[in-house]
């Protein structure tokens, strides 16, 4: 699927990702493709971009870690970005579910 068709919906899913637990960028795009099924191969360039939109946002805060040798930053949910995570849960469940009215 291409990024394209995930316009306005991204961030929500980076924030149920993180929200599940820290997480490093490449582990988001791994958790992002494994959760959807492979249906969500997101390029790094995806990705990357729209975590730091949300730390800049106060969604997310970040920090440097070393695992195996190699320096990464890792990603968690602030209290906003759990709050913001609710609100875009339920504005989605809203939102597929007039969608599928529509078209069942």
């Amino acid at each position: 699927m291409k990024a394209e068709a995930l316009k306005g919906h991204l961030d929500a899913m980076i924030l149920a990702v993180v929200g599940a637990g820290p997480a490093h960028g490449y582990a988001v795009i791994e958790q992002l493709r494994r959760r959807s099924g492979g249906v969500f191969d997101l390029p790094e360039g995806t990705i990357y971009p729209a975590l730091h939109r949300l730390e800049a946002d106060g969604l997310l805060a970040s920090s440097w870690q070393t695992a195996g040798g190699r320096r990464r930053r890792v990603y968690k949910l602030t209290r906003r970005g759990r709050s913001a995570l609710g609100e875009r849960r339920g504005d989605w469940r809203l939102f597929a579910q007039a969608v599928d009215g529509v078209l069942a």
